[in-house]
């Protein structure tokens, strides 16, 4: 009987080691076909995790272009370095569109390569391109070689992946448009009550370029054409019209982000500025990095990307841009303050159309010039 039993179960060993390596076998013929996948569209494929970190710790040193705001650098840099010690980072901040346009020049006469990772912007999209290195992230992360959610990572060049969402609200100070005389849908930005500089439109115009997702263009155009029609106060950039908001100077403003809103709050000691979500709301993926083709640190630029993904860098996110997690993470702030609405999201599908989309709309705008104060 104890013989029999000492039978069965060394039976039952060898036929649990044999599934155990059968699954090993399934996993690495996965990735035996990705990686051949991979090379045959041109990507590069790194394929082992351990050789991944190994190679990390010799590089030793990573630089990084990011458009985060300099407390999130801080946090950031401290927290990824406490998290990879031997690693040696160096975050610089890359926001506005001259900073990408010399970017750019600097790349194409053959500069910049001192940096590993660079930031994407979407109005320069396709220009950033050649200057990416073809690692495929997307296979990378769908065999979990590397953690980082598929819809974070580019599905048609797999080698750009973007942490951060934004999405544009309506702002307005509350004593010169209180709640019942808001507007509550963006028809309700057409009605003959709004005409006439009532509110401010930006001449770079995102927000209403975001409802082609939703609408299609030609609605989205016609709008536009509406909304120029209603003659508003056109500025350039949400930030400094909010301050005017604050101050009393223009009652409300169509688009502005709500990262931005939330920072004004913060500011705005008598709590004026409020603001309202229109729906569809319009979500953009943002803080788009792919490594450069010059990196020299590249397997420590895979751990920043991961890291980026990561939860503790997600809400660190949410703490310090403030409020700018990827709608793609469940529980974030964004997540959650769109939770039940309709989006229009500026997938990656959609992603580079977006510059043709603002051209067009501000087209449609027609050629309006920022107002400035004399």
């Amino acid at each position: 009987m104890r013989r029999d039993f000492l039978r069965l179960l060394a039976l039952t060993l060898v036929l649990s080691s044999g599934a155990g390596a059968a699954t090993f076998a399934a996993d690495s013929a996965a990735v035996s076909k990705a990686k051949k996948n991979a090379e045959a569209r041109g990507y590069i494929f790194p394929s082992d995790r351990n050789e991944i970190m190994a190679k990390a710790k010799t590089e030793g040193r990573l630089r990084v272009l990011a458009e985060m705001e300099p407390p999130n650098i801080k946090a950031s840099t401290a927290a990824f370095m406490k998290k990879y010690p031997f690693i040696n980072l160096y975050i610089e901040e890359i926001t506005a569109t001259d900073q990408y346009q010399r970017n750019l020049l600097e790349l194409k006469g053959g500069r910049g390569k001192e940096w590993d990772l660079l930031s994407v912007s979407i109005d320069f999209y396709s220009e950033y391109l050649p200057f990416l290195s073809k690692i495929d992230l997307l296979g990378m992360a769908e065999l979990g070689i590397i953690q980082i959610p598929n819809q974070m990572i580019d599905s048609k060049n797999r080698n750009i992946a973007a942490f951060f969402s934004r999405f544009q609200v309506t702002a307005l100070n509350k004593n010169l448009m209180p709640a019942d005389r808001a507007p509550h849908t963006w028809e309700d930005l057409l009605k003959p009550e709004f005409k006439g500089r009532k509110f401010a439109a930006d001449i770079r115009p995102t927000e209403i370029a975001g409802l082609v997702p939703a609408w299609g263009l030609e609605k989205t155009l016609d709008y536009a054409r509406k909304i120029a029609a209603q003659q508003p106060i056109w500025v350039r950039g949400g930030s400094r019209t909010l301050i005017s908001i604050i101050a009393g100077e223009i009652p409300m403003m169509i688009g502005p982000n709500y990262t931005a809103v939330k920072r004004a709050q913060a500011k705005d000691p008598i709590g004026v500025l409020q603001y309202v979500t229109l729906e569809p709301v319009p979500v953009r993926l943002t803080v788009a990095e792919g490594i450069h083709t010059a990196a020299q640190h590249p397997n420590a630029a895979l751990l920043w990307l991961e890291w980026m993904a990561s939860p503790e860098a997600q809400k660190l996110a949410d703490e310090y841009e403030p409020l700018a997690s990827s709608v793609y993470v469940r529980g974030g702030a964004v997540e959650q303050e769109l939770k039940s609405k309709k989006l229009s999201v500026v997938s990656w599908e959609h992603h580079q159309n977006m510059e043709k989309w603002q051209a067009q709309v501000f087209e449609a705008y027609g050629f309006p010039k920022e107002e400035t104060k004399r």
